[in-house]
C-alpha cells in the first residue's frame, strides 16, 4: 500500500473487520443530546486497582473508555446558525480552514493505516474508531465551510504512509500540541461573545472528541512503550525524539502544501498558538492565555478516570515557562 493514493476515505476498506458506528437518522431530541454530551465527558472504570502501562488491563480499560464515551452526533443534521455580515467576515477571514480540513484528511488516513497494521484486538478497534471520528471531523468542517460560503483550495491527494507508526506518532503528538492551545482559544472565543453561542455549541462535541483522541493516544504510547523489548524501546524512543524535532521544524514559519491542481499554498501552522487576537476583541496577554489553556486542558480531562494517563508534555512546558514570566502592568 506504500503508493496508494486515496481521494475518498473508507475505513472498512483499509481496516478489515471494522464496521462504522450506527448514527441516528435525524437530529436527536434535547434530552438525548444532553445525555450524549454528559456521557462523552465522564467515564470511570468499574475495575479496581492501578492501570499499569503495558498490561492487558491498561489496554482494555483505555479502549473501553474510548468505546463507551463515543458521541453519536451526525454532521448532516448539525444546525449552522445564520450569521450577520460582521461575524461571517470574521469567520471567513480566519486563516485556518484549508489547513484544518487537510489536517483532518491526513489524520483519518494515518490512523487507519496504523490500525490496519495491528493484529485483531481492542486496540485496533479503538484506533479504527479514532480514524472514523477524524473523518467525521473533516465532514463537520466541510459542511461548515459550505454553509458559510468559505472558499477552500482544492484538496491534495491523500497518500497512504510508508511508515504507519511514524505517521501515527506525528499525528498523535501534533494533536496533543494543537489541542492544548485550541482548548484555550475556544474558551477565549466563547467568552468574547464575537461568535454566536449556537456556533460555539455546534463545535463543542468536536472539541471534546479531540480530548478523547489525545487521551487514547497518550495511553497507547505508554502501553506500547512498556511492551517493547529494550532494544526496540531504544529505537522507539529515537523515533519519538525525531517526531518532536520534526514538529518543531514544521512550526517554524509557514506550512507549504500543493492543491490538486499543483498550485502552492502557504498556511500558518501556529494559529492554535498565536491566534487569540483573531477570536476576541479583548487584549489578552500570553501568560493569561497560557493559564487559560492549562485550566481548560485540566477541565476537559477531569471527567475521565484518573488512572488513565494524560498528555503531559505541553502542560509541563507551559507551567515551567510561566515560572519565568512577569505580567506587564496594565
Amino acid at each position: 500500500m506504500d503508493d496508494l493514493i486515496l481521494d475518498e476515505f473508507d475505513a472498512a476498506q483499509l481496516i478489515p473487520g471494522f464496521s462504522a458506528p450506527t448514527l441516528p437518522g435525524e437530529r436527536p431530541d434535547p434530552a438525548t443530546l444532553e445525555a450524549a454530551e454528559r456521557n462523552t465527558r465522564h467515564w470511570t472504570s468499574r475495575r479496581s486497582g492501578a492501570f499499569v502501562p503495558g498490561t492487558d488491563v491498561h489496554r482494555d480499560e483505555t479502549c473501553r473508555m474510548f468505546r463507551e464515551t463515543f458521541n453519536p452526533y451526525r454532521p448532516s443534521v448539525l444546525e449552522w446558525p445564520k450569521l450577520d455580515a460582521a461575524v461571517l467576515k470574521r469567520i471567513t477571514d480566519l486563516p485556518i480552514w484549508d489547513i484544518a480540513v487537510q489536517t483532518e484528511g491526513r489524520a483519518r488516513l494515518r490512523m487507519a493505516a496504523y490500525a490496519a497494521s495491528l493484529g485483531a484486538g481492542p486496540m485496533r478497534d479503538a484506533l479504527a474508531l479514532n480514524a472514523w471520528e477524524e473523518n467525521r471531523h473533516k465532514e463537520v468542517l466541510s459542511r461548515m465551510v459550505a454553509a458559510y460560503g468559505i472558499a477552500l483550495a482544492s484538496e491534495p491527494p491523500y497518500i497512504y504512509p510508508k511508515d504507519a507508526e511514524w505517521a501515527y506518532l506525528v499525528t498523535g503528538y501534533s494533536e496533543c500540541v494543537d489541542s492544548f492551545f485550541a482548548f484555550g482559544l475556544f474558551e477565549v472565543a466563547r467568552r468574547s461573545g464575537l461568535f454566536p453561542p449556537e456556533l460555539i455549541d455546534t463545535f463543542e462535541p468536536v472539541m471534546q472528541e479531540e480530548c478523547r483522541h489525545i487521551l487514547l493516544f497518550a495511553n497507547w504510547v505508554a502501553w506500547h512503550r512498556a511492551r517493547l523489548a529494550w532494544w526496540r524501546r531504544i529505537r522507539f524512543e529515537l523515533k519519538v525524539a525525531a517526531v518532536w524535532a520534526f514538529l518543531v521544524w514544521e512550526r517554524i514559519g509557514l506550512a507549504r502544501t500543493m492543491d490538486a491542481e499543483g498550485n502552492e499554498h502557504r498556511h500558518d501552522n501556529n494559529f492554535t498558538m498565536n491566534g487569540a487576537q483573531q477570536v476576541t476583541d479583548v487584549d489578552i496577554s500570553v501568560p493569561e492565555l497560557m493559564r487559560l489553556c492549562l485550566a481548560e486542558n485540566d477541565r476537559r480531562f477531569s471527567g475521565y478516570d484518573s488512572r488513565l494517563l494524560r498528555p503531559e508534555t505541553m502542560p509541563r512546558l507551559v507551567r515551567f515557562a510561566l515560572r519565568f514570566v512577569r505580567e506587564k502592568k496594565r
